[in-house]
């Protein structure tokens, strides 16, 4: 049994962590942190892959490395007695990517938390969340910001 937990660094997924450690059976959990190429993020339209800037790996993925890495040890601290990190390459929507590694994690339950996003914003965009809640074929927690209680 293993719980996801997408984390990106801010207040909100730092609030969600915080509550799963609380209020959930401590179990297995991985802490995924979705990363993508700067350049892939900005070419428009799509074109060839684009390669990395030097060495190995991108920036990028050392970034979401570092920023899963941070997450799993407040899992730990949360109470989460056996949190490892994950920082995976997206292949399309933030999203998308959670529930791909959900799916091939067979995890238990998806944890995130809410960006909160309103107005416009939230018609045009959406937001990780509320996608990942209606594409994932398993249960889903969505911690409100701290200061939403």
């Amino acid at each position: 049994m293993t719980m996801l937990i997408a984390f990106d660094g801010s207040e909100d997924a730092r609030a969600a962590i915080a509550y799963a450690g609380a209020r959930i059976r401590p179990e297995p959990a991985v802490v995924l942190t979705v990363w993508e190429p700067l350049l892939t993020q900005t070419a428009w339209p799509p074109t060839a892959e684009p390669m990395p800037l030097s060495g190995e790996t991108w920036a990028e993925e050392r970034e979401a490395e570092r920023i899963a890495g941070e997450g799993a040890r407040l899992a730990l601290d949360a109470g989460l007695p056996d949190a490892r990190p994950r920082a995976e390459r997206g292949a399309g929507p933030v999203w998308a990517t959670i529930v791909d590694v959900a799916r091939e994690l067979d995890a238990t339950l998806i944890v995130t938390g809410s960006r909160g996003l309103s107005g416009v914003k939230s018609v045009l965009l959406g937001s990780v969340s509320d996608r990942v809640l209606h594409h994932a074929d398993r249960p889903v927690l969505i911690v409100p910001h701290p200061s939403a209680g």
